[in-house]
């Protein structure tokens, strides 16, 4: 972190983040327990406040001193195709939708070739999945139980027991899987 744009990301830290929470100067300022001219002398990027008057700042706006000083963090990030974590299963492709993981849960994309069928692993007791079918015919065998989805279809199943994937049709189906994991104990 360079020093010299610091009172600027500083300032315009502040600016968006108090925009963000639509609220005033005066009210952050009275929460932080700093003048309000303070406040916008901050906001303007010629303070060069205390570390005591940052942690208070950090307090008002309930984030950390690190977030109050950080360079800002794009928007939005674009992940290619190729990026994403893919495994092969049998015939099947199956990739990850979500770049970072999300605790408890798991999305994949499952692409299964014509005639094809993979067996899929029981999850923690408790555990609950979700299968829609986007293109193509995908059928799957549940506790004994068979259901054919079509493009469009979602079946929702417990996803501790004993399951499998077939795609019955003539050519490649596509699905996702969405598995919301039973906490452990």
């Amino acid at each position: 972190m360079s020093e010299e744009d610091l009172p600027g990301r500083l300032a315009r830290n502040l600016r968006t983040l108090r925009e963000t929470r639509g609220a005033t100067q005066v009210q952050l300022a009275k929460l932080a327990g700093v003048p309000r001219a303070t406040w916008a002398h901050l906001e303007s990027g010629a303070a060069n406040p205390t570390l005591s008057v940052l942690h208070r700042v950090a307090g008002a706006l309930q984030v950390s001193l690190e977030e109050l000083l950080a360079r800002p963090k794009a928007s939005a990030r674009h992940y290619r195709r190729d990026s994403l974590p893919v495994r092969q299963r049998g015939a099947a492709f199956l990739r990850k939708l979500l770049p970072d993981p999300l605790p408890g849960m798991e999305f994949d994309r499952l692409e299964l070739p014509a005639r094809a069928r993979i067996t899929g692993v029981p999850h923690t007791p408790g555990t609950r999945e979700y299968l829609a079918c986007e293109s193509g015919t995908l059928a799957l065998v549940a506790s004994g139980e068979r259901f054919v989805l079509e493009a469009g279809d979602v079946v929702v199943f417990r996803g501790d027991q004993k399951h499998s994937y077939e795609n019955p049709g003539a050519r490649t189906a596509v699905g996702y899987s969405v598995v919301l994991l039973a906490p452990s104990l």
